[in-house]
């Protein structure tokens, strides 16, 4: 009999991983830092599933338009300026990734990523006993300008080429596909591979099914030490007890890199601030998802609900809410659904979260040198709830010795050591 699997981490990632090892008959423990009713970043998303993120964050043009970003305190882009040697590291690598060989290369690796969690999704759709609002429908990239139009015209050309298919539709296709719906746009991409879901549901049916199955899962179980001998880990320490294992999973988001640097392994990331708010009777109801370009900000049905959101802030693991930001989503969002005020976001509580950004905007997915029986699984950037179901997948793979969904060798953990 097989040992018992140790999952570090209870956001989607820990607990897709957790319910495919489930699947396969292997004993689970997953530890979540969090209480039972914790916030996490796997929660107050946009809930969207995106084949068309093919292209990682470290890309060409992306410090230029940061430095830009930089000088307005409503711009979806910040970073707290301050005296930090990983927030220096972290830069110069980003800089140095932001290639155009660095997109070739890793371009097929999200998309097929991507595409394969979308597979995964459907196949919950259909096998788990809760709805969580899973929707197929596409996402639409809304453009203001017809300028804008032009370039993510461009854009969808090269996502239909390596195989994310799209339609560049004019803002009459637009509101005749979403009748009922005021838009203020030039036009928009839609990208149909996509889909949307409601995070908390799913976090929820997934909690529960693994509960259901035999996992066994440990709240207010922060990671503040290991045991081991050699190479090989036994027990992860933490003040709820010791808890051994014969395979340990590190997906604790943008808590990874401490949990790691205590087993000498380097995993160079910061945390990305992102807010949310949740209209929950809004005044109009898109049927799709849809990225305000010009804006940066996501929009999101989740059942009869509305979620906007976005900015990315690198202010460390900081979870305070930054008004300016705020204000520089709603006012955006008002732009683009003129059937609304900025006045209905105003009693509205706004969530934060922290996204795992790595430098070079790949996560660290697969087995590591630190130690031979440990899996690391974080690093997702924005795309945490798009990647949870496959990175799940592929830890349940390397854990039990199968062939993986995805080639790992630009997602490798230990690149950056």
């Amino acid at each position: 009999m097989s040992g018992p699997v140790v999952i570090v981490g209870g956001g989607i990632v820990g607990l897709s991983a957790a319910y495919e090892l489930l699947r396969r008959g292997r004993s689970v423990v997953l530890l979540e830092k969090g209480a039972a009713d914790h916030d996490s970043c796997s929660l107050g998303n946009a809930g969207m599933i995106v084949p068309s993120h093919f292209v990682p964050l470290a890309a060409p043009g992306m410090v230029a338009l940061g430095l830009k970003w930089m000088f307005d305190r409503e711009s979806p882009f910040w970073v707290r300026p301050r005296l930090d040697a990983d927030l220096f590291s972290w830069g110069w690598k980003f800089w140095r990734a932001s290639t155009s060989a660095h997109v070739e290369r890793c371009t097929p690796v999200l998309r097929d990523l991507n595409l394969r969690s979308r597979e995964i999704f459907l196949r919950h759709r259909a096998e788990l006993p809760t709805a969580f609002d899973l929707e197929d429908v596409g996402l639409l990239a809304l453009c203001r300008t017809q300028q804008t139009l032009d370039h993510e015209a461009v854009f969808a050309a090269k996502s239909d080429a390596v195989g994310v298919p799209t339609e560049v539709l004019s803002a009459d296709e637009v509101r005749r596909r979403d009748p009922g719906v005021d838009y203020a746009i030039a036009g928009a991409v839609l990208f149909t591979k996509d889909a949307h879901l409601d995070p908390r549901k799913l976090v929820a049916v997934l909690t529960a099914e693994v509960t259901r199955l035999g996992g066994r899962i440990v709240f207010d179980a922060e990671v503040t030490g290991w045991k081991g001998e050699g190479d090989l880990l036994r027990a992860a320490v933490t003040k709820q007890g010791e808890f051994a294992g014969e395979t340990f999973v590190l997906a604790a988001g943008a808590w990874s890199p401490a949990a790691a640097a205590a087993l000498g392994l380097r995993l160079p990331m910061q945390a990305g601030k992102g807010y949310s708010m949740r209209l929950e009777r809004p005044v109009q109801r898109p049927k799709y998802c849809s990225l305000l370009m010009e804006a940066r900000v996501a929009v999101t049905p989740m059942g009869s609900a509305l979620t906007v959101g976005g900015t990315m802030e690198i202010t460390g693991n900081d979870l305070s809410v930054n008004p300016a930001r705020v204000r520089g989503i709603r006012k955006a969002f008002v732009q683009y659904y003129p059937a609304f005020k900025e006045a209905d976001f105003e009693a509205l509580p706004v969530w934060s979260g922290l996204r795992p950004c790595p430098p070079d905007g790949m996560p660290y997915l697969g087995r590591t040198r630190a130690k031979r029986n440990l899996v690391v699984a974080t690093g997702h950037s924005m795309m945490g709830l798009s990647l949870g179901p496959v990175t799940g997948e592929i830890v349940a793979q390397l854990v039990c010795g199968e062939p993986t969904s995805v080639a790992l060798r630009e997602v490798d953990p230990d690149r950056h050591a």
